[in-house]
């Protein structure tokens, strides 16, 4: 079983680097198949592969979205808020992921929002 920060260390890298190389299998598979991105800032929920795939392709992808580890902040064991900088078409944002990983260490929910 994972614990501590240093594994929301490796799994955040492992999220940025797929998607600021805009490749959406690559971010996939970093989750369960039943995952869950909530995203307000969007409007929208995100389910499963499926939803994942289309939450990249279009807020990655689309606005050509570079993101920076800023900071990660572990609640415990398997959950953690990671404090991230967006970049891309739209501008500059500042966000959290909330993330929550399964004891074998993939992404099964992000609450997500910008500041």
């Amino acid at each position: 079983m994972m614990e501590g920060q240093a594994d929301f260390h490796a799994v955040a890298a492992r999220l940025i680097k797929a998607t600021n190389a805009f490749d959406a299998d690559a971010v996939t598979v970093l989750f369960t198949p039943d995952a869950v991105i909530d995203d307000p800032s969007t409007g929208e929920r995100f389910d499963g592969y499926d939803g994942i795939r289309d939450y990249v392709e279009r807020f990655f992808v689309g606005y050509k979205t570079v993101t920076r580890l800023l900071t990660v902040e572990a609640f415990g064991p398997l959950t953690a808020r990671l404090r991230v900088d967006f970049t891309g078409d739209f501008g500059h944002e500042v966000g959290r992921l909330d993330i929550k990983l399964t004891s074998e260490g993939l992404i099964e929910r992000i609450d997500a929002d910008l500041e």
